[in-house]
């Protein structure tokens, strides 16, 4: 059945308190999607952001984000007051984390001291705490005490995973942990009720799960023999990139590497329980960078650039097919960009995943492309662009004129200024069973409205979309194109 869905991240929601939340304007985001006739609403990893805000960097794989917790919300359950909030209204559209870090979490504190425990409390924390819950909220109390450094600067008898002495520590600060789950169990509450909402209206949630975790993170102290460590805790390889036509010296991403082996001894047991979390927050779930799981690129540790990285086996079909054994058939897309071989198709079939085309890479006027359309296949997932990319209208602007030239041929573009519309009808026309629009590219923003520029430190995670860009005239022509190309529910 063709479908087709709008990528928003919740961040760039719009809302009065400099980022977007699971309050009220998520829930009207979802009656446009509704409006819209979509199926799909494409979001970006939900987890704790740590240094540069990215949603891929996070303190857990499996913890929510502080900042999507709705402080209106908290007022209807009598834990704030709406004097104590006020003051943070109408913030700037951009998002100013430093700004968010300086006093979100004070008025999460605020709520915390006058929460009372109830059953449902009482059940989150029985389900989750051996499972995640009380490492993450251990780790993040640890990190406080000594003023948010990284694990691998803390003390030693903190930095290596002791349950003796994170039991005596866990007793000092039984407060500060306590903390930490409460604003876990408002953000899964929450985030519960919003999902809800959404499946009610027949939509669906598309989730991001990264292939990898970051250093500084609860998953990597608390399972150090699950990673590429040294003896003082210290990776031995990283992640990133190989040097392409993108970035010269490659994508030095830096995190640690998995230890395959142990990994696969024990069943894959870690990624059986992050693949279940993650589809308790998601009805579908893109896998970013799947072809490391078939050879990933392992970087010395010791190099500032990723130019001296080699590839290694990973774990194939084996994980694949743990994951179905023990969690059933999964609704999985497989981001399969990059540098791909053909192990990688090979592994692609033989999860029966559908991969991804992105549009704004198949425009080369020298040579044909598995991107461009007349070569695309039902089953896979079309995109005019990812998070990763620009606007369209931007794209389009940052090409030669000799690719201009091709762009302007292929898609009969009556003029320069139609090209968002001719590209997302483009999109829309696909044999791909499933299209998905970011939001920018219905609207037509331009550059202030990319969300991501890999390679790079500044300026991203910062978009925000303004409430009156999503009319009811947008959502009406979004369901016009929706039903021209025979994508409605």
């Amino acid at each position: 059945m063709r479908k087709s869905g709008i990528l928003l991240p919740v961040t760039s929601l719009p809302s009065p308190y400099g980022i977007g939340t699971m309050g009220k304007n998520a829930y009207q985001f979802i009656d446009f999607l509704s409006l819209s006739k979509q199926s799909y609403w494409q979001v970006l990893p939900l987890g704790p952001t740590s240094y540069k805000d990215s949603p891929y960097q996070t303190f857990s794989g499996f913890a929510g984000n502080p900042y999507l917790i709705d402080l209106d919300f908290l007022v209807e359950d009598g834990l704030l007051d709406n004097d104590e909030i006020k003051m943070y209204h109408d913030l700037p559209l951009k998002i100013d984390y430093g700004n968010l870090y300086s006093w979100r979490f004070l008025i999460l504190r605020k709520a915390y001291h006058r929460f009372q425990e109830d059953e449902t409390y009482v059940n989150f924390i029985k389900e989750n705490d051996t499972l995640w819950l009380n490492d993450y909220a251990l780790f993040m109390s640890i990190k406080k005490h000594f003023h948010n450094v990284s694990w691998q600067e803390w003390d030693e008898q903190y930095k290596n995973y002791n349950p003796e002495v994170l039991c005596e520590f866990a007793l000092l600060h039984e407060d500060e942990i306590q903390f930490w789950k409460f604003i876990q169990y408002q953000f899964f509450k929450q985030w519960k009720q919003l999902k809800e909402y959404a499946n009610g209206k027949q939509i669906e949630i598309i989730g991001d799960v990264p292939i990898y975790v970051a250093l500084d993170s609860a998953d990597v102290w608390s399972n150090p023999s699950y990673f590429q460590l040294d003896h003082n805790l210290k990776p031995t390889n990283v992640a990133g990139c190989p040097p392409d036509a993108f970035a010269k010296t490659g994508q030095l991403w830096g995190n640690p590497l998995y230890n395959y082996r142990l990994m696969e001894e024990r069943n894959f047991d870690w990624w059986v329980l992050r693949m279940k979390a993650a589809f308790q927050l998601y009805d579908v779930v893109r896998i970013d960078h799947f072809r490391g799981f078939e050879a990933y690129y392992s970087i010395p540790s010791a190099y500032k650039t990723a130019e001296h990285g080699k590839w290694v086996k990973g774990p194939g079909i084996k994980l694949f097919q743990t994951l179905k054994k023990e969690l059933g058939d999964l609704k999985i897309i497989a981001e399969d960009l990059g540098f791909l071989t053909p192990n990688v198709y090979k592994l692609l079939k033989k999860t029966g995943f559908p991969g991804m085309k992105v549009l704004e890479f198949a425009f080369d006027p020298t040579a044909d492309s598995a991107y461009l359309p007349h070569n695309h296949i039902e089953h896979c997932v079309v995109y005019t662009g990812t998070h990763d990319n620009m606007p369209i209208r931007t794209w389009f602007k940052s090409l030669n004129e000799e690719e201009k030239h091709f762009v302007r041929e292929y898609l009969m573009l009556p003029s320069d200024d139609k090209i968002c519309d001719q590209m997302v009808r483009c999109a829309l026309e696909s044999v791909a069973e499933t299209a998905i629009i970011p939001i920018q590219d219905y609207l037509g923003l331009d550059e202030e409205a990319r969300i991501n520029t890999p390679s790079t430190d500044e300026n991203n995670w910062v978009f925000r979309l303004d409430q009156k860009y999503l009319s009811k005239e947008l959502a009406l022509y979004i369901a016009f194109l929706t039903q021209l190309y025979r994508r409605t529910k």
